[in-house]
Protein backbone atom coordinates (compact mmCIF):
# COMPACT_ATOMS: atom_id res chain seq x y z
CA UNK A 1 0.00 0.00 0.00
CA UNK A 2 2.90 2.55 0.62
CA UNK A 3 4.18 2.21 -2.94
CA UNK A 4 0.70 2.77 -4.29
CA UNK A 5 0.39 5.70 -2.23
CA UNK A 6 3.57 7.12 -3.51
CA UNK A 7 3.12 6.57 -6.68
CA UNK A 8 -0.27 8.33 -6.74
CA UNK A 9 1.19 11.38 -4.99
CA UNK A 10 3.91 11.42 -7.63
CA UNK A 11 1.56 10.94 -10.91
CA UNK A 12 -0.22 14.05 -9.24
CA UNK A 13 2.43 16.45 -8.88
CA UNK A 14 5.21 14.49 -10.43
CA UNK A 15 7.42 14.81 -7.41
CA UNK A 16 6.94 13.91 -3.57
CA UNK A 17 6.11 16.87 -2.05
CA UNK A 18 7.28 17.44 1.63
CA UNK A 19 3.55 18.35 2.42
CA UNK A 20 2.26 15.58 0.85
CA UNK A 21 4.23 12.90 2.68
CA UNK A 22 3.67 14.31 6.14
CA UNK A 23 -0.35 14.05 5.20
CA UNK A 24 0.32 10.79 3.90
CA UNK A 25 2.26 9.65 7.26
CA UNK A 26 -0.78 11.20 9.45
CA UNK A 27 -3.42 9.34 7.03
CA UNK A 28 -1.34 5.74 7.01
CA UNK A 29 -0.45 6.36 10.68
CA UNK A 30 3.16 5.62 10.08
CA UNK A 31 6.54 7.53 11.10
CA UNK A 32 7.21 9.95 8.44
CA UNK A 33 11.08 8.75 8.35
CA UNK A 34 9.85 5.39 7.16
CA UNK A 35 7.79 6.60 4.73
CA UNK A 36 10.86 9.00 3.91
CA UNK A 37 13.84 6.13 4.03
CA UNK A 38 11.64 4.26 1.26
CA UNK A 39 10.74 7.41 -1.06
CA UNK A 40 14.41 8.30 -1.15
CA UNK A 41 16.13 4.70 -1.46
CA UNK A 42 14.15 3.97 -5.21
CA UNK A 43 15.39 5.96 -8.16
CA UNK A 44 11.71 5.93 -9.49
CA UNK A 45 10.67 7.98 -6.49
CA UNK A 46 11.53 11.86 -7.08
CA UNK A 47 11.84 14.13 -3.76
CA UNK A 48 12.42 17.57 -5.97
CA UNK A 49 9.95 19.17 -8.81
CA UNK A 50 11.82 17.57 -11.81
CA UNK A 51 12.40 19.77 -14.73
CA UNK A 52 9.59 20.58 -17.67
CA UNK A 53 11.31 17.75 -19.38
CA UNK A 54 13.83 15.46 -17.42
CA UNK A 55 15.59 13.84 -19.54
CA UNK A 56 17.72 10.38 -18.43
CA UNK A 57 20.26 8.73 -21.23
CA UNK A 58 21.21 5.48 -20.58
CA UNK A 59 24.72 5.06 -19.61
CA UNK A 60 25.43 1.43 -19.42
CA UNK A 61 27.29 -1.13 -21.35
CA UNK A 62 25.30 -1.27 -24.40
CA UNK A 63 24.40 2.05 -24.82
CA UNK A 64 27.39 3.20 -23.32
CA UNK A 65 29.26 1.69 -26.76
CA UNK A 66 26.10 3.31 -29.11
CA UNK A 67 26.24 6.62 -28.51
CA UNK A 68 25.01 7.02 -25.03
CA UNK A 69 27.56 9.43 -24.03
CA UNK A 70 27.50 11.38 -27.12
CA UNK A 71 23.69 11.63 -27.08
CA UNK A 72 23.68 12.97 -23.72
CA UNK A 73 26.52 15.67 -24.15
CA UNK A 74 25.29 17.25 -27.26
CA UNK A 75 21.67 17.45 -25.59
CA UNK A 76 23.14 19.27 -22.26
CA UNK A 77 25.46 21.37 -24.22
CA UNK A 78 22.33 22.09 -26.86
CA UNK A 79 19.70 23.18 -23.45
CA UNK A 80 22.38 24.42 -21.31
CA UNK A 81 21.16 27.84 -21.08
CA UNK A 82 17.68 26.62 -19.60
CA UNK A 83 18.72 24.05 -16.41
CA UNK A 84 15.53 25.26 -15.02
CA UNK A 85 13.77 23.80 -18.04
CA UNK A 86 15.42 20.85 -19.03
CA UNK A 87 17.75 18.63 -16.97
CA UNK A 88 19.61 16.05 -18.93
CA UNK A 89 21.73 13.22 -16.90
CA UNK A 90 22.71 9.34 -16.51
CA UNK A 91 20.39 6.45 -15.66
CA UNK A 92 21.19 3.01 -15.06
CA UNK A 93 19.68 0.19 -17.55
CA UNK A 94 16.64 0.74 -19.00
CA UNK A 95 16.02 -2.56 -20.37
CA UNK A 96 16.35 -1.26 -24.20
CA UNK A 97 19.64 -2.45 -24.85
CA UNK A 98 18.76 -3.86 -28.24
CA UNK A 99 17.66 -0.26 -29.54
CA UNK A 100 20.92 1.17 -28.01
CA UNK A 101 21.15 4.58 -27.21
CA UNK A 102 17.97 4.29 -25.28
CA UNK A 103 16.95 7.53 -23.06
CA UNK A 104 13.82 8.59 -20.97
CA UNK A 105 11.84 11.88 -21.18
CA UNK A 106 9.51 12.50 -18.55
CA UNK A 107 9.17 8.47 -17.38
CA UNK A 108 8.03 7.56 -21.16
CA UNK A 109 10.97 5.22 -22.93
CA UNK A 110 12.00 5.58 -26.15
CA UNK A 111 14.72 4.35 -28.43
CA UNK A 112 15.75 4.12 -32.22
CA UNK A 113 15.70 7.99 -32.82
CA UNK A 114 18.30 10.42 -34.34
CA UNK A 115 19.56 13.16 -32.27
CA UNK A 116 17.81 16.14 -33.93
CA UNK A 117 14.38 14.08 -33.05
CA UNK A 118 15.50 13.75 -29.55
CA UNK A 119 15.87 17.68 -29.74
CA UNK A 120 12.45 18.36 -31.11
CA UNK A 121 10.77 15.96 -29.18
CA UNK A 122 12.15 18.12 -26.09
CA UNK A 123 11.65 21.03 -27.61
CA UNK A 124 7.45 19.75 -27.87
CA UNK A 125 7.79 19.11 -24.49
CA UNK A 126 8.96 22.44 -23.80
CA UNK A 127 5.92 24.41 -25.30
CA UNK A 128 3.07 21.99 -23.95
CA UNK A 129 2.72 19.17 -26.34
CA UNK A 130 1.97 15.54 -25.47
CA UNK A 131 4.28 12.95 -25.75
CA UNK A 132 4.26 10.13 -28.56
CA UNK A 133 3.90 6.90 -27.01
CA UNK A 134 6.88 4.73 -25.54
CA UNK A 135 8.78 2.92 -28.35
CA UNK A 136 7.88 -0.54 -28.43
CA UNK A 137 10.01 -3.17 -30.61
CA UNK A 138 7.22 -4.23 -32.58
CA UNK A 139 9.43 -7.38 -33.98
CA UNK A 140 7.83 -10.36 -33.81
CA UNK A 141 9.30 -13.67 -33.73
CA UNK A 142 8.16 -16.30 -36.94
CA UNK A 143 8.21 -19.06 -34.51
CA UNK A 144 9.24 -20.11 -30.85
CA UNK A 145 10.50 -23.59 -31.16
CA UNK A 146 9.94 -24.64 -27.36
CA UNK A 147 6.56 -23.61 -27.72
CA UNK A 148 4.52 -26.68 -26.63
CA UNK A 149 1.27 -24.63 -28.35
CA UNK A 150 3.20 -23.29 -31.02
CA UNK A 151 1.21 -25.38 -33.49
CA UNK A 152 -2.02 -24.07 -32.61
CA UNK A 153 -2.85 -26.55 -29.32
CA UNK A 154 -4.66 -25.07 -26.64
CA UNK A 155 -2.81 -23.29 -24.35
CA UNK A 156 -2.62 -23.93 -20.93
CA UNK A 157 -2.53 -28.00 -21.34
CA UNK A 158 -0.18 -28.77 -19.26
CA UNK A 159 -2.08 -27.64 -16.34
CA UNK A 160 -5.07 -28.72 -17.42
CA UNK A 161 -4.26 -32.52 -17.05
CA UNK A 162 -2.24 -31.48 -13.61
CA UNK A 163 -5.39 -30.60 -12.48
CA UNK A 164 -6.96 -33.58 -13.12
CA UNK A 165 -3.83 -36.19 -12.12
CA UNK A 166 -2.91 -33.69 -9.15
CA UNK A 167 0.64 -35.69 -9.09
CA UNK A 168 2.28 -33.28 -7.73
CA UNK A 169 5.57 -35.75 -7.17
CA UNK A 170 5.77 -36.68 -10.69
CA UNK A 171 6.25 -32.86 -11.68
CA UNK A 172 8.89 -33.00 -9.24
CA UNK A 173 10.41 -36.30 -10.79
CA UNK A 174 9.95 -34.48 -14.35
CA UNK A 175 11.76 -31.31 -13.42
CA UNK A 176 14.83 -33.22 -11.88
CA UNK A 177 15.37 -35.65 -14.91
CA UNK A 178 15.32 -32.87 -17.42
CA UNK A 179 17.47 -30.97 -14.31
CA UNK A 180 16.05 -27.21 -15.11
CA UNK A 181 18.33 -24.63 -13.68
CA UNK A 182 17.53 -21.20 -12.93
CA UNK A 183 17.96 -19.03 -15.51
CA UNK A 184 18.40 -16.28 -14.16
CA UNK A 185 21.63 -16.72 -13.30
CA UNK A 186 22.80 -18.35 -10.62
CA UNK A 187 22.02 -22.14 -11.75
CA UNK A 188 20.73 -23.76 -8.79
CA UNK A 189 18.44 -26.38 -9.22
CA UNK A 190 14.89 -25.49 -9.79
CA UNK A 191 13.34 -28.81 -8.16
CA UNK A 192 15.04 -28.41 -5.53
CA UNK A 193 13.83 -24.86 -5.13
CA UNK A 194 10.94 -26.51 -4.91
CA UNK A 195 11.27 -29.13 -2.90
CA UNK A 196 12.66 -27.33 0.04
CA UNK A 197 9.01 -25.01 0.04
CA UNK A 198 6.91 -27.92 -0.39
CA UNK A 199 8.65 -29.36 2.61
CA UNK A 200 8.39 -26.43 4.49
CA UNK A 201 4.91 -26.69 7.11
CA UNK A 202 2.39 -25.10 7.10
CA UNK A 203 -0.41 -23.33 4.87
CA UNK A 204 0.26 -20.46 3.95
CA UNK A 205 2.77 -20.00 1.11
CA UNK A 206 3.87 -17.69 -2.02
CA UNK A 207 5.38 -18.09 -5.29
CA UNK A 208 7.07 -15.15 -6.81
CA UNK A 209 8.22 -14.35 -10.27
CA UNK A 210 11.57 -12.18 -10.78
CA UNK A 211 10.72 -10.42 -13.69
CA UNK A 212 13.30 -7.10 -12.66
CA UNK A 213 15.91 -7.90 -15.09
CA UNK A 214 18.02 -5.06 -14.80
CA UNK A 215 21.28 -5.72 -15.24
CA UNK A 216 22.88 -4.10 -18.44
CA UNK A 217 22.72 -6.30 -21.18
CA UNK A 218 19.50 -8.72 -20.38
CA UNK A 219 16.19 -8.24 -22.16
CA UNK A 220 15.38 -12.00 -22.92
CA UNK A 221 12.81 -12.01 -20.19
CA UNK A 222 11.08 -8.69 -21.75
CA UNK A 223 11.00 -10.55 -25.09
CA UNK A 224 9.00 -13.72 -23.20
CA UNK A 225 6.57 -11.94 -21.21
CA UNK A 226 5.75 -10.23 -24.42
CA UNK A 227 5.60 -12.50 -26.98
CA UNK A 228 5.07 -15.92 -25.15
CA UNK A 229 3.52 -14.82 -21.49
CA UNK A 230 1.17 -17.60 -21.05
CA UNK A 231 3.73 -20.00 -20.44
CA UNK A 232 5.22 -17.92 -17.63
CA UNK A 233 1.75 -18.20 -15.66
CA UNK A 234 1.02 -22.09 -16.44
CA UNK A 235 4.50 -22.20 -14.57
CA UNK A 236 3.61 -20.14 -11.80
CA UNK A 237 0.22 -21.80 -11.44
CA UNK A 238 1.96 -25.13 -11.66
CA UNK A 239 4.64 -24.27 -8.96
CA UNK A 240 1.51 -23.35 -6.43
CA UNK A 241 -0.14 -26.16 -6.61
CA UNK A 242 3.32 -28.49 -6.26
CA UNK A 243 4.41 -26.47 -2.88
CA UNK A 244 1.22 -25.70 -1.89
CA UNK A 245 0.95 -22.19 -2.48
CA UNK A 246 -2.11 -20.50 -3.27
CA UNK A 247 -0.77 -16.83 -4.09
CA UNK A 248 1.67 -15.53 -6.65
CA UNK A 249 3.22 -12.34 -7.68
CA UNK A 250 5.10 -11.29 -11.08
CA UNK A 251 7.72 -8.75 -9.86
CA UNK A 252 8.34 -6.76 -12.63
CA UNK A 253 10.60 -4.20 -13.29
CA UNK A 254 8.64 -0.44 -13.38
CA UNK A 255 10.77 0.52 -16.83
CA UNK A 256 8.47 -2.78 -18.85
CA UNK A 257 5.23 -0.74 -19.03
CA UNK A 258 4.50 -2.33 -22.53
CA UNK A 259 4.76 -6.03 -20.49
CA UNK A 260 2.98 -5.09 -17.19
CA UNK A 261 -0.03 -4.60 -19.91
CA UNK A 262 0.39 -8.12 -21.61
CA UNK A 263 0.42 -10.09 -18.29
CA UNK A 264 -2.34 -8.03 -16.71
CA UNK A 265 -4.55 -8.98 -19.85
CA UNK A 266 -3.33 -12.75 -19.85
CA UNK A 267 -3.80 -12.63 -16.19
CA UNK A 268 -7.25 -11.83 -16.91
CA UNK A 269 -8.04 -14.12 -19.49
CA UNK A 270 -6.88 -16.78 -16.92
CA UNK A 271 -9.32 -15.53 -14.53
CA UNK A 272 -12.19 -15.68 -17.35
CA UNK A 273 -11.65 -19.01 -18.33
CA UNK A 274 -11.64 -20.72 -14.47
CA UNK A 275 -7.63 -21.18 -14.74
CA UNK A 276 -7.17 -19.11 -11.71
CA UNK A 277 -9.42 -18.28 -8.62
CA UNK A 278 -10.95 -20.43 -6.75
CA UNK A 279 -12.42 -24.13 -7.78
CA UNK A 280 -10.03 -24.48 -11.08
CA UNK A 281 -11.69 -25.69 -13.73
CA UNK A 282 -13.84 -27.55 -11.52
CA UNK A 283 -11.44 -28.69 -9.06
CA UNK A 284 -10.65 -27.99 -5.62
CA UNK A 285 -7.69 -25.97 -6.47
CA UNK A 286 -7.35 -22.46 -5.74
CA UNK A 287 -4.04 -19.70 -7.37
CA UNK A 288 -4.32 -16.23 -7.39
CA UNK A 289 -2.06 -14.48 -9.18
CA UNK A 290 -1.19 -10.10 -9.88
CA UNK A 291 1.21 -8.46 -11.13
CA UNK A 292 3.66 -6.51 -8.81
CA UNK A 293 5.60 -3.32 -10.21
CA UNK A 294 8.68 -2.75 -9.00
CA UNK A 295 9.56 0.72 -7.37
CA UNK A 296 12.99 0.83 -8.92
CA UNK A 297 16.70 -0.12 -8.83
CA UNK A 298 19.10 -2.99 -10.00
CA UNK A 299 19.43 -4.68 -6.27
CA UNK A 300 15.37 -5.75 -6.59
CA UNK A 301 16.83 -8.34 -8.36
CA UNK A 302 18.55 -10.13 -5.71
CA UNK A 303 15.75 -12.67 -4.51
CA UNK A 304 15.53 -11.36 -0.38
CA UNK A 305 16.25 -7.80 -1.75
CA UNK A 306 13.01 -8.27 -3.97
CA UNK A 307 11.02 -9.86 -1.09
CA UNK A 308 12.01 -6.62 1.48
CA UNK A 309 10.66 -4.48 -1.36
CA UNK A 310 7.53 -6.47 -1.98
CA UNK A 311 7.12 -5.41 2.02
CA UNK A 312 7.09 -1.91 1.51
CA UNK A 313 10.58 -1.47 2.73
CA UNK A 314 14.04 -0.76 1.52
CA UNK A 315 15.70 -3.02 -0.71
CA UNK A 316 17.98 -4.79 1.82
CA UNK A 317 19.25 -8.20 1.18
CA UNK A 318 18.99 -10.20 3.95
CA UNK A 319 21.41 -12.48 5.49
CA UNK A 320 20.95 -15.76 4.84
CA UNK A 321 20.13 -18.56 5.96
CA UNK A 322 16.53 -18.92 6.33
CA UNK A 323 16.42 -19.17 2.69
CA UNK A 324 13.10 -17.92 0.65
CA UNK A 325 12.16 -21.50 0.46
CA UNK A 326 12.56 -21.58 4.51
CA UNK A 327 11.00 -17.63 5.53
CA UNK A 328 10.08 -15.44 2.53
CA UNK A 329 7.80 -13.25 1.74
CA UNK A 330 6.10 -12.39 5.58
CA UNK A 331 8.13 -14.87 6.60
CA UNK A 332 6.21 -17.36 4.86
CA UNK A 333 7.94 -20.18 2.68
CA UNK A 334 8.04 -18.87 -0.90
CA UNK A 335 9.52 -19.70 -4.14
CA UNK A 336 10.96 -17.63 -6.41
CA UNK A 337 12.25 -17.96 -9.60
CA UNK A 338 12.55 -16.21 -12.83
CA UNK A 339 10.85 -15.72 -15.76
CA UNK A 340 12.84 -18.18 -18.05
CA UNK A 341 12.51 -21.16 -15.56
CA UNK A 342 8.95 -20.66 -14.59
CA UNK A 343 8.47 -20.78 -18.61
CA UNK A 344 10.68 -23.52 -19.22
CA UNK A 345 8.05 -25.88 -16.63
CA UNK A 346 5.09 -26.56 -19.24
CA UNK A 347 7.55 -26.64 -22.00
CA UNK A 348 8.82 -29.29 -20.66
CA UNK A 349 5.69 -30.91 -19.28
CA UNK A 350 3.96 -30.54 -22.68
CA UNK A 351 6.95 -31.11 -24.97
CA UNK A 352 8.48 -33.93 -23.41
CA UNK A 353 11.23 -34.37 -20.57
CA UNK A 354 12.96 -36.73 -23.62
CA UNK A 355 12.42 -33.88 -25.96
CA UNK A 356 13.75 -31.47 -23.71
CA UNK A 357 17.20 -33.57 -22.76
CA UNK A 358 18.31 -34.28 -26.47
CA UNK A 359 17.07 -30.55 -27.85
CA UNK A 360 20.37 -29.24 -26.95
CA UNK A 361 23.97 -29.45 -28.62
CA UNK A 362 26.66 -30.78 -26.51
CA UNK A 363 24.99 -32.44 -23.26
CA UNK A 364 23.21 -28.81 -23.21
CA UNK A 365 19.41 -29.35 -22.29
CA UNK A 366 16.61 -27.25 -23.90
CA UNK A 367 16.46 -24.29 -25.73
CA UNK A 368 17.77 -21.17 -24.14
CA UNK A 369 17.14 -17.31 -24.80
CA UNK A 370 19.96 -15.27 -25.09
CA UNK A 371 19.91 -11.38 -25.87
CA UNK A 372 22.88 -9.76 -27.70
CA UNK A 373 23.59 -6.01 -28.04
CA UNK A 374 26.75 -3.69 -28.63
CA UNK A 375 28.61 -3.27 -31.32
CA UNK A 376 26.99 -5.80 -33.86
CA UNK A 377 25.07 -5.64 -36.51
CA UNK A 378 21.43 -7.01 -35.29
CA UNK A 379 21.01 -6.79 -32.29
CA UNK A 380 18.23 -8.45 -30.62
CA UNK A 381 17.22 -11.96 -28.79
CA UNK A 382 17.58 -14.89 -30.14
CA UNK A 383 16.36 -18.61 -28.96
CA UNK A 384 19.11 -21.58 -29.17
CA UNK A 385 19.72 -24.91 -27.99
CA UNK A 386 21.40 -24.45 -24.93
CA UNK A 387 25.48 -25.57 -25.96
CA UNK A 388 25.33 -24.01 -28.81
CA UNK A 389 28.82 -22.08 -29.89
CA UNK A 390 28.91 -18.80 -28.95
CA UNK A 391 30.01 -17.73 -32.83
CA UNK A 392 26.64 -18.99 -33.91
CA UNK A 393 25.06 -15.90 -31.91
CA UNK A 394 27.39 -13.41 -32.12
CA UNK A 395 28.57 -13.50 -35.89
CA UNK A 396 25.80 -15.26 -37.52
CA UNK A 397 22.16 -14.98 -35.98
CA UNK A 398 23.72 -11.22 -34.62
CA UNK A 399 25.37 -10.19 -38.34
CA UNK A 400 28.79 -9.45 -36.48
CA UNK A 401 30.46 -6.83 -35.90
CA UNK A 402 29.50 -3.83 -37.58
CA UNK A 403 30.54 -3.09 -41.09
CA UNK A 404 34.23 -2.03 -41.33
CA UNK A 405 34.45 -2.62 -37.46
CA UNK A 406 36.47 -6.12 -36.03
CA UNK A 407 34.76 -8.20 -33.51
CA UNK A 408 37.28 -7.70 -29.70
CA UNK A 409 35.75 -9.03 -27.09
CA UNK A 410 32.44 -10.11 -25.35
CA UNK A 411 30.26 -10.40 -22.43
CA UNK A 412 28.31 -13.71 -21.71
CA UNK A 413 26.01 -12.17 -19.53
CA UNK A 414 26.44 -8.64 -18.47
CA UNK A 415 28.99 -6.79 -16.18
CA UNK A 416 28.79 -9.59 -13.33
CA UNK A 417 30.14 -12.38 -16.21
CA UNK A 418 33.44 -10.31 -17.22
CA UNK A 419 34.89 -10.02 -20.54
CA UNK A 420 36.41 -12.62 -22.86
CA UNK A 421 38.59 -11.82 -25.92
CA UNK A 422 37.04 -12.67 -29.29
CA UNK A 423 39.20 -15.89 -29.91
CA UNK A 424 37.03 -17.88 -27.23
CA UNK A 425 34.16 -17.23 -29.26
CA UNK A 426 33.57 -20.94 -30.09
CA UNK A 427 32.61 -21.17 -26.52
CA UNK A 428 29.28 -23.47 -26.01
CA UNK A 429 26.67 -21.56 -23.88
CA UNK A 430 26.17 -23.78 -21.47
CA UNK A 431 26.92 -23.12 -17.67
CA UNK A 432 29.84 -25.84 -17.77
CA UNK A 433 31.52 -24.55 -20.64
CA UNK A 434 31.63 -20.82 -19.82
CA UNK A 435 32.14 -21.56 -15.87
CA UNK A 436 35.32 -23.31 -17.17
CA UNK A 437 36.67 -19.80 -18.49
CA UNK A 438 36.33 -18.39 -15.03
CA UNK A 439 32.77 -16.81 -16.57
CA UNK A 440 28.91 -18.16 -16.14
CA UNK A 441 26.08 -18.63 -18.30
CA UNK A 442 23.72 -16.23 -16.37
CA UNK A 443 21.03 -14.94 -17.22
CA UNK A 444 22.52 -14.86 -21.61
CA UNK A 445 23.06 -11.09 -21.78
CA UNK A 446 25.78 -11.50 -24.05
CA UNK A 447 27.04 -7.41 -25.15
CA UNK A 448 29.80 -7.62 -28.13
CA UNK A 449 33.03 -4.69 -28.33
CA UNK A 450 34.58 -3.83 -31.28
CA UNK A 451 38.15 -2.80 -32.00
CA UNK A 452 36.79 0.98 -31.08
CA UNK A 453 36.28 -0.19 -27.49
CA UNK A 454 38.71 -0.01 -24.75
CA UNK A 455 38.39 -2.75 -22.26
CA UNK A 456 39.63 -0.87 -19.11
CA UNK A 457 36.97 1.89 -19.91
CA UNK A 458 34.18 -1.44 -20.07
CA UNK A 459 35.71 -2.63 -16.80
CA UNK A 460 35.00 1.18 -15.28
CA UNK A 461 31.50 1.54 -16.87
CA UNK A 462 30.20 -1.89 -15.18
CA UNK A 463 32.11 -0.92 -12.16
CA UNK A 464 30.21 2.52 -11.95
CA UNK A 465 26.89 0.69 -12.24
CA UNK A 466 27.55 -1.64 -9.43
CA UNK A 467 28.50 1.41 -7.46
CA UNK A 468 25.52 3.29 -8.53
CA UNK A 469 23.13 0.11 -7.60
CA UNK A 470 24.76 -0.61 -4.23
CA UNK A 471 21.76 -0.50 -1.71
CA UNK A 472 24.81 0.55 1.04
CA UNK A 473 23.74 -1.92 3.23
CA UNK A 474 26.84 -3.87 4.04
CA UNK A 475 30.78 -1.81 4.51
CA UNK A 476 32.15 -3.97 1.90
CA UNK A 477 29.64 -3.02 -1.09
CA UNK A 478 28.95 0.13 -0.03
CA UNK A 479 32.95 1.34 0.35
CA UNK A 480 34.22 -1.04 -1.97
CA UNK A 481 32.70 -0.14 -5.24
CA UNK A 482 33.24 3.88 -4.79
CA UNK A 483 37.68 2.43 -4.01
CA UNK A 484 37.03 0.20 -7.18
CA UNK A 485 35.43 3.12 -9.25
CA UNK A 486 38.35 5.54 -7.84
CA UNK A 487 40.88 3.22 -8.96
CA UNK A 488 39.98 2.59 -12.12
CA UNK A 489 39.01 6.55 -12.95
CA UNK A 490 42.63 6.60 -12.05
CA UNK A 491 44.21 4.40 -14.33
CA UNK A 492 41.87 5.43 -17.39
CA UNK A 493 43.60 9.40 -16.65
CA UNK A 494 47.13 7.46 -16.08
CA UNK A 495 46.84 8.14 -12.77
CA UNK A 496 47.84 5.80 -9.97
CA UNK A 497 46.83 5.68 -5.81
CA UNK A 498 49.95 4.14 -4.97
CA UNK A 499 53.90 4.47 -6.03
CA UNK A 500 53.81 1.81 -8.51
CA UNK A 501 51.52 -0.15 -11.18
CA UNK A 502 52.67 -3.34 -8.97
CA UNK A 503 51.11 -1.75 -5.67
CA UNK A 504 48.41 -0.56 -7.59
CA UNK A 505 47.58 -4.40 -8.95
CA UNK A 506 48.24 -6.06 -5.80
CA UNK A 507 45.96 -3.28 -3.69
CA UNK A 508 43.09 -3.96 -6.73
CA UNK A 509 43.70 -7.55 -5.91
CA UNK A 510 43.14 -7.36 -2.01
CA UNK A 511 40.16 -5.13 -2.47
CA UNK A 512 38.87 -7.70 -5.19
CA UNK A 513 39.01 -10.56 -2.69
CA UNK A 514 37.44 -8.66 0.37
CA UNK A 515 34.35 -7.85 -1.53
CA UNK A 516 34.03 -11.54 -2.78
CA UNK A 517 34.20 -12.44 0.26
CA UNK A 518 32.61 -10.04 2.98
CA UNK A 519 29.81 -8.58 0.58
CA UNK A 520 25.97 -9.73 1.78
CA UNK A 521 24.77 -9.94 -1.85
CA UNK A 522 25.84 -10.91 -5.34
CA UNK A 523 26.06 -7.41 -6.38
CA UNK A 524 29.17 -6.25 -4.17
CA UNK A 525 30.28 -10.17 -4.84
CA UNK A 526 30.65 -9.83 -8.79
CA UNK A 527 31.94 -6.14 -9.05
CA UNK A 528 35.38 -7.04 -9.10
CA UNK A 529 34.92 -9.43 -11.77
CA UNK A 530 34.65 -7.16 -15.16
CA UNK A 531 38.39 -5.78 -14.64
CA UNK A 532 39.33 -8.76 -12.83
CA UNK A 533 38.65 -10.34 -16.32
CA UNK A 534 40.07 -7.74 -18.27
CA UNK A 535 43.61 -7.76 -16.39
CA UNK A 536 43.31 -11.43 -17.22
CA UNK A 537 42.76 -11.17 -21.08
CA UNK A 538 43.47 -8.04 -21.69
CA UNK A 539 46.62 -6.97 -19.85
CA UNK A 540 48.08 -5.31 -22.64
CA UNK A 541 45.11 -2.45 -22.36
CA UNK A 542 45.95 -2.03 -18.93
CA UNK A 543 50.11 -1.50 -18.71
CA UNK A 544 49.22 0.83 -21.82
CA UNK A 545 47.38 3.22 -19.86
CA UNK A 546 48.81 3.03 -16.33
CA UNK A 547 52.72 2.39 -16.91
CA UNK A 548 52.91 4.16 -20.90
CA UNK A 549 50.06 6.72 -20.33
CA UNK A 550 48.25 5.97 -22.93
CA UNK A 551 44.57 4.58 -24.16
CA UNK A 552 45.34 2.27 -27.24
CA UNK A 553 41.83 2.68 -28.68
CA UNK A 554 42.07 6.85 -27.91
CA UNK A 555 38.86 6.38 -25.91
CA UNK A 556 40.32 7.65 -22.25
CA UNK A 557 40.84 11.28 -21.52
CA UNK A 558 44.44 10.16 -20.47
CA UNK A 559 45.66 13.21 -18.61
CA UNK A 560 48.79 11.58 -16.76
Amino acid sequence: MLYEELKDIQRKFGYLPAAELESLSKRANMPLYRIHSVASFYPHFQLNPPAKADVRVCADMSCHIRGGCELKDSLQARFAGIPDQVSVRDISCLGRCDGAPAYMLNDKIYFGLERAEVTEMIRSVLVGETLPPETVDERRPAEIRCDPYGDGKEKYGALRRLVRTKDWDGVCAVLKEADLRGLGGAGFSTEMKWQMTRRQPGPEKYVICNADESEPGTIKDRFIMQHIPYLLIEGMIIAGFVVGAKKGYIYIRHEYTHQEHILEREIHKCYREGLLGENILGSDLTFDLEVFVSPGGYICGEESALIEAMEGKRSEPRNKPPFPGQAGLWMKPTVLNNVETFMNVPVILGNGVEWYNKVGHGGGKGMKFVGVSGRVRNPGVFEVPMGTPTRDVILGLAGGPLPGHEFKAWAPSGPSSGYLPAHMVDVQLDFKSLGALDSMLGSGAIVVCDETTCMLDMALNSSTFFRNESCGKCVPCRIGTQKLVDILMGWTRGRLTTGSAKEELELLDELSDAMKVASICGLGQFTPYPILSVIKHFREEIDAHIVKKTCPAGVCPMRG
